[in-house]
């Protein structure tokens, strides 16, 4: 076969099987990225190893390099359009609401995780850059997760609810912001990192520019989008999300994702913010995010980090705890800090836990970037799998049933992300 046909053959067998995956996950009530992300990890050199797979003593994929290499760069550019519509879908008017908890609870859930992912990363030998950057992992929040748990239970817009998913929005701003700086401060462009200082001038003129032109942004998105041609609208949308995600990588010395997620906050405040959200889900969800999903099981080597010996086994055991514990605590004790009850907090805490999609974003950014070795991303692929699964299971464990007819079981515009 042509490279072309192969690489036809691996985008059926990826979203075909990674939204059956995901419809697997569902029914047993459990978030469809699970499935995906197992789905990829069958597929992976875990335990099929299908850029490697044989049929009748030859290759599959005889041109395997440059399908998979193709394949990758598609779960790249969906990070980028899934960081762009995580921006669309944050609420800058909602975050004024929640104030204070909603801060305090991120904060304490940003820095207890960061603080524990490098102490345990230096404690086990890894490089310093490289501890920093697990840290920098674990404080990532994916709070569609909690949210579905919190819909099916019927405690979506109690006060609690209403502070992890706030939290969660301040959580990712932080989480972003510190995704760059450490990006930039580590230079991985192959020369010295950029001092400090010019590091963060590039940060604040990148910022700066960026919200500066985001009104003739919007006008010209308008403009735009009344050109007779067909979808105008999400042609100029993507320019824009690739044009930012460019810039702030290029100019800005940040991560790409920065930009796309700038972009999403901007766009989001334009009239027809809407429609471009319905026309990019589509797209995005329908073919780009099933092949990040597996993207990430096909990079993530679960058999290796077996052979690697106790000392990377227990390092994933202990990332797992870590991550856990360092959430409930760290975000419980912020809202504790604004006179939430005990129990309240632990729920703020608990609802906190999972990383999800959010944590594979960084990690793969991590890895691209060369900061984190192939050994501690699958370490970063089983502690998402590892706090996917026990964030449901706590939330169920903490939060009451609710009564029957409380009104409480449709979300307003909750951070539900499309499976």
């Amino acid at each position: 076969m042509t490279p072309f046909l192969e690489l036809l053959l691996l985008l059926t067998v990826i979203v075909i099987g990674a939204k059956l995956a995901g419809t697997l996950a569902a029914r047993f009530g459990q978030p469809s990225v699970l499935g995906e992300i197992l789905f990829g990890l069958v597929l992976g050199p875990s335990l099929i190893d299908i850029e490697h797979l044989q049929l009748a003593g030859a290759l599959l994929f005889g041109h395997g390099e440059v399908v998979f290499e193709t394949t990758h760069l598609l779960a790249e550019l969906g990070v980028v359009l899934l960081m762009f519509l995580a921006g669309m879908e944050t609420d800058l008017v909602g975050l004024r609401r929640v104030g204070l908890p909603a801060t305090s609870s991120a904060l304490g859930g940003v820095i207890l995780p960061f603080l524990g992912g490098w102490l345990i990363g230096g404690a086990v030998g890894l490089e310093t850059i490289e501890a920093v950057f697990l840290g920098t992992i674990l404080t990532a929040t994916s709070v569609s997760i909690s949210a579905q748990t919190l819909i099916e239970l019927g405690h979506l817009r109690s006060k609690e609810g209403s502070t992890i998913l706030g939290a969660a929005v301040i959580d990712d701003v932080i989480g972003i912001l510190l995704l760059s700086i450490v990006i930039a401060t580590a230079g991985t462009g192959g020369g010295e990192p950029d001092p400090i200082w010019w590091i963060g001038a590039r940060i604040v003129l990148f910022f700066g520019i960026g919200l500066l032109l985001s009104r003739p942004v919007r006008a010209m998105l308008r403009r735009f989008s009344r050109l007779p041609i067909s979808e105008p609208l999400l042609a100029g949308a993507l320019a824009i999300v690739f044009g930012y995600a460019w810039a702030a990588e290029a100019m800005g010395g940040v991560a790409a994702i920065t930009g796309a997620y700038l972009a999403g906050i901007i766009l989001a405040q334009s009239e027809m913010a809407h429609t471009l959200e319905e026309k990019a889900q589509a797209l995005v969800y329908g073919l780009f995010v099933p092949i990040f999903f597996v993207d990430i099981g096909l990079q993530a080597d679960l058999r290796e980090l077996l052979h690697a010996g106790p000392a990377m086994v227990r390092l994933a055991l202990w990332v797992s705890v870590i991550a856990v514990l360092s959430k409930i605590v760290g975000s419980g004790l912020g809202a504790l800090l604004t006179r939430f009850r005990p129990i309240e907090a632990l729920r703020v805490g608990t609802g906190m836990v999972s990383r999800g999609e959010v944590g594979l974003i960084v990690a793969n950014v991590g890895i691209g970037a060369g900061l984190i070795s192939r050994d501690l991303f699958s370490v970063v692929v089983l502690m998402v799998i590892v706090t996917t699964l026990v964030t449901p299971l706590l939330l169920r464990w903490t939060f009451p049933p609710a009564p029957e007819d409380d009104g409480e079981g449709a979300p307003d515009r909750a951070r539900t992300s499309a499976p």
